[in-house]
């Protein structure tokens, strides 16, 4: 089967028969995602000819500064997701509670879990940026949705993925067999499959991680760093540190290269013990396209998809990428467990 030409609807359509889901309401939830992200992308092609970069004023759940493109993504999906008729309620990384969908609209049984603009800090300096999204089915009968709902593990994921606004802006995401990756054609406005079977080398050459942090670390974080610079570490020499500081497009690439991306947990803020990153709308997505792709992704213990969480944005340590390294990450960081 060529690739050149073919769009994301078309291939999953194609594949429909391995993938029950690509059928109905779940292609048309993946239909507004796409489409959102069309807006989304062309917005940030465009932020720095127009007064949308910068801050809003306000501050998120996180307790971080929102700045105006986050704040614009995130109202074009709930927007949008809201409109579709096949969800039931979202999540937002830029919301304290669950966004449920208004009784006038049409509801179905999907909920939506996501994080508008992953590496918005990086918005004024012109670096890549992402959108992060779980797709989930409500675990109840009830007409009404509840936390319980979304606090699911993410092996009950029923896809995840991203889209990466850079030079060029892509789709990369998994219904569970496989990953796939579509690039935005902007003369016809389509996503085209681009990188077909996505699939991570088992052994990377680059580690990423924020090394201004190694004050905060403990003795197994800084021996596990320490291993993938060091020239006695499995492969023989010293692993390249790659950070740009942009979840996505350090997961990207390393998705496609091969490596490990780790955000440990740090002891520079107390009350967030167990790290920054958010369980549901970053650590568990991004974990299933991993492992889907022949990687793997652990808290430094325990895989991720196994963790149930009891919040919805609680957060986790991450280490992540290609398995083998992820495998000694987690071998390092669980001594003395």
């Amino acid at each position: 089967m060529e690739n050149t030409g073919i769009t994301v609807m078309e291939h999953l359509l194609i594949h429909q028969k391995e993938n029950p889901l690509a059928t109905g309401n779940f292609t048309r939830l993946l239909s507004e995602l796409i489409f959102s992200a069309k807006i989304i992308s062309r917005e940030v092609k465009k932020a720095g000819l127009v007064d949308i970069l910068g801050l809003t004023g306000k501050i998120n759940v996180q307790g971080e500064e929102v700045r105006k493109l986050d704040d614009y993504a995130n109202r074009i999906l709930i927007y949008r997701m809201q409109h579709c008729g096949v969800i039931c309620a979202m999540a937002s990384e830029e919301n304290a509670d669950i966004i449920e969908v208004p009784d006038h609209l049409p509801k179905g049984e999907y909920i939506l879990i996501f994080d508008p603009l992953d590496g918005s800090s990086n918005i004024d300096v012109n670096v890549n940026i992402g959108t992060i999204f779980s797709i989930r089915k409500k675990k109840s009968d009830r007409k009404y949705v509840t936390l319980e709902d979304f606090l699911q593990k993410g092996t009950e994921q029923i896809a995840a993925g991203y889209f990466l606004y850079g030079p060029s802006t892509m789709l990369v995401y998994t219904t569970g067999n496989g990953v796939d990756g579509f690039t935005l054609d902007p003369s016809v406005g389509e996503f085209l499959l681009s990188h077909p079977n996505i699939r991570i080398p088992e052994t990377g050459k680059v580690y990423s991680v924020n090394e201004s942090n190694t004050s905060y670390w403990d003795d197994n974080v800084k021996e596990t760093v320490n291993y993938f610079k060091s020239p006695e570490n499995e492969r023989g020499k010293p692993y390249t540190s790659r950070y740009i500081g942009s979840l996505v497009a350090d997961f990207h690439r390393n998705l496609i290269y091969g490596g490990i991306f780790m955000y440990p947990a740090d002891k520079k803020d107390p009350a967030k013990p167990r790290g920054k990153l958010r369980l549901l709308c970053e650590a568990a997505p991004l974990a299933f396209v991993v492992e889907q792709a022949g990687g793997a992704a652990t808290d430094g213990k325990d895989r991720i998809l196994d963790l149930k969480p009891t919040l919805l944005h609680e957060r986790v340590p991450l280490f992540i990428g290609s398995k083998k390294d992820v495998e000694k990450a987690t071998e390092i960081m669980s001594k003395g467990c």
